[in-house]
């Protein structure tokens, strides 16, 4: 049994007034990446996205920041998002579900994968004081939490899988959400790698 060995690379631009960014995508690359986003802690987990998924990853963002980092976070999470959906292509041959848990100390994090051409994100179990922390910006520009569950949609919807992340526990908001991408991360690298038993779409439906 075969599977197809075409690469899985995307490359995605996406510009509008607020924001204008470019996603480099390897979906069989093994975790080099280069991410410049103007958004120091958003940087950070955008590279342990790429080097915890195994994923060659580059990104280049720049965004109306003397706002807000919002707008270049968000555009960002879209793009990204659709860099996945590309490089996944005919989904031949994938796992397709995926899952991991991830600890940081106090933190417990889960992320499950659904590679399923159905978008849909749940998000859960965040500690109510996430919707008003802050990390970093002194100086430079702040990344407020409220925002995780936002980056997750945006990933997921664009790139149609189903991303269910849930907080078992936890208290440090660093380490919480660096849990929860690091888990994404993890669980996807799980469901896009391909399965040497698995020739054709891993579906009853022959299509993703």
């Amino acid at each position: 049994m075969t599977t197809t060995t075409a690469p899985r690379i995307a490359r995605v631009e996406r510009t509008t007034k607020e924001s204008s960014i470019t996603v480099e995508l390897n979906l069989d690359g093994t975790g080099v990446t280069q991410i410049s986003t103007g958004i120091a802690f958003f940087d950070h987990m955008l590279t342990a996205f790429g080097q915890h998924g195994s994923f060659d990853l580059t990104v280049e963002a720049t965004g109306d920041v003397e706002v807000e980092g919002h707008h270049t976070i968000e555009d960002t999470a879209i793009v990204l998002g659709q860099a996945l959906g590309e490089a996944l292509g005919d989904k031949k041959g994938i796992r397709r579900f995926g899952d991991c848990f991830i600890p940081m100390d106090e933190t417990l994090a889960h992320a499950v994968v659904d590679v399923s051409g159905r978008p849909y994100c749940v998000h859960t179990g965040e500690p109510e004081h996430l919707l008003t922390a802050v990390i970093g910006g002194y100086p430079g520009v702040p990344y407020s939490t409220v925002i995780n569950r936002h980056v997750f949609e945006s990933i997921a919807l664009n790139a149609r899988i189903a991303l269910h992340v849930r907080v078992l526990y936890g208290r440090d908001q660093h380490h919480i959400t660096e849990a929860e991408f690091k888990a994404v991360a993890r669980a996807l690298r799980a469901a896009t790698e391909r399965d040497p038993r698995v020739a054709g779409v891993p579906s009853t439906k022959g299509a993703l």
